[in-house]
């Protein structure tokens, strides 16, 4: 079978491709952030509205994803959308985060954290030096050997790479749903309210609920991840649009099931300003052995974030590859039809930031970058449906113009919140982004192989 046979009969489902939204979007963060949240917003109501609003808005930002995916149905994320909506330097400036850091990052912190809580559970946490420096031998029993693991897994078949994806990943929404069912079943219940009380509507207005909302957004983030690898998709212009709005709703009605337990179940002032509210709570209605069963859940619901993302990342440097010339080593595929180049350069990326421990910075200086990125893709459906009214349109986002304004308006107050809160990471940010323009500029060879525009 030569490669491009192979590649072209290498898809996956809607299935699959729901299961990438997923995986991306749950992870630490809906285990951790909820104490935060009841230190300054003590009530059941405004937590459960907070994780409402946070699900809306990023339904809103699938909706316009999946009407620019269904009209450019390519592999690449915002690297491939911005270049068809704005042009190809946009596009690049994007797709050069997402190459660098921009998955790098956030599969070095999953794998560390990981790799925490089974080092927690096994008393694994002492250092040990190597090369020079001292790393914690959970990093290297657990962390390292879970990226290596799953690479090689998505250097095999998309077929197997898909059921893999979905067996962690699903698996993970089980396990969600179990520990939340054991919550308000073995959990005694609490004196809060999930429906409107005396003081709610205050707390509503006031700054925490604002801030926690911040917070509660990047718990979402993830809800575009399907849009990476679309060429991979069976009927991409139908089942990624569909991925997206599934995912996300999914995840949005998870996230509310899961915080409603642990408020139901566990005292307010035990989680108040805790970050391992979810060790918290699963100790409380489950014992002293809660806590192990919640890091076990989440070290398991982890792989698959992990996977999604290696399975998205390279994706983007593929893009890049096919479009320009000087990149073009990054999009060559192996036998199975996978871009086995950009899986390992990235994989590379992942274990020296494991081994420098700076992927956590490396994050808070690419949030601010991440968040102008969607923005840019969701003002592009006000721009395409202005300018290029004819292009054909199998998806149009419902609720245009209501729920792409409401994205973009959200988005904005979050990427002031970033500046001001991150504004040395930002700077560095600003610097990454020079240095991809010094790549696209003065580098001609790079600009080759264009044609990515669709007519």
């Amino acid at each position: 079978m030569t490669q491009s046979t192979s590649a072209a009969a290498a898809k996956v489902g809607l299935l699959t491709a729901t299961a990438i939204v997923i995986a991306n979007m749950v992870g630490t963060g809906v285990f951790g952030s909820l104490g935060f949240q009841v230190a300054g917003i003590p009530s059941g109501f405004p937590i459960l509205l907070l994780w409402l609003i946070g699900g809306v808005i990023s339904f809103c930002g699938a909706l316009c994803y999946a009407e620019l995916a269904s009209m450019f149905p390519r592999s690449g994320g915002e690297y491939h959308l911005l270049s068809e909506t704005w042009n190809p330097f946009v596009g690049f400036l994007a797709g050069w985060i997402s190459v660098t850091v921009g998955f790098a990052a956030p599969i070095a912190l999953n794998a560390s954290l990981m790799g925490e809580y089974l080092g927690n559970i096994f008393e694994m946490k002492r250092l040990i030096p190597v090369f020079g420096l001292e790393l914690r031998l959970y990093v290297l029993v657990f962390s390292i050997p879970v990226v290596i693991f799953v690479t090689l897994i998505h250097l095999g078949r998309i077929s197997f790479i898909g059921k893999f994806q979905e067996l962690f990943t699903y698996g993970k929404v089980a396990l969600i749903l179990v520990l939340g069912l054991l919550g308000f079943v073995l959990g005694t219940r609490q004196p809060v309210s999930f429906l409107p009380a005396e003081g709610d509507f205050d707390l509503i207005a006031s700054g925490p609920f604002a801030i926690s909302l911040v917070y509660v957004l990047y718990a979402y983030t993830g809800w575009n991840a399907a849009t990476y690898m679309m060429d991979e998709v069976k009927r991409p212009e139908r089942n990624v649009p569909l991925a997206l709005l599934i995912g996300t709703a999914v995840v949005t009605a998870l996230y509310l099931f899961i915080n409603a337990s642990f408020l139901y179940s566990t005292p307010i002032e035990d989680m108040a300003g805790e970050a391992e509210v979810g060790l918290i709570a699963a100790e409380t209605f489950l014992g002293p052995k809660g806590s192990v069963a919640m890091g076990i859940l989440i070290s398991f619901g982890l792989i698959s974030s992990i996977s999604s993302m290696v399975w998205a990342g390279p994706r983007v440097s593929a893009a890049i590859g096919r479009d320009h010339k000087g990149f073009s080593l990054l999009s060559r595929a192996n036998r199975n039809g996978v871009p086995a180049i950009a899986i390992l350069v990235q994989s590379v990326i992942v274990m020296i930031l494991l081994l420098s421990a700076t992927f956590e910075q490396l994050i808070n200086y690419v949030q601010a970058l991440l968040t102008i990125s969607s923005l840019m893709v969701v003002i592009g459906v006000f721009y395409l449906r202005i300018k290029r009214p004819e292009i054909h349109r199998p998806y149009r986002a419902w609720g245009f113009p209501v729920t792409p304004a409401l994205f973009a308006i959200i988005s904005s107050y979050v990427l002031w919140f970033q500046l001001k809160d991150r504004t040395t990471e930002f700077l560095y940010g600003l610097l990454t982004l020079g240095i991809g323009l010094v790549v696209y500029l003065f580098l001609p060879a790079m600009k080759s192989n264009q044609g990515t525009k669709s007519e």
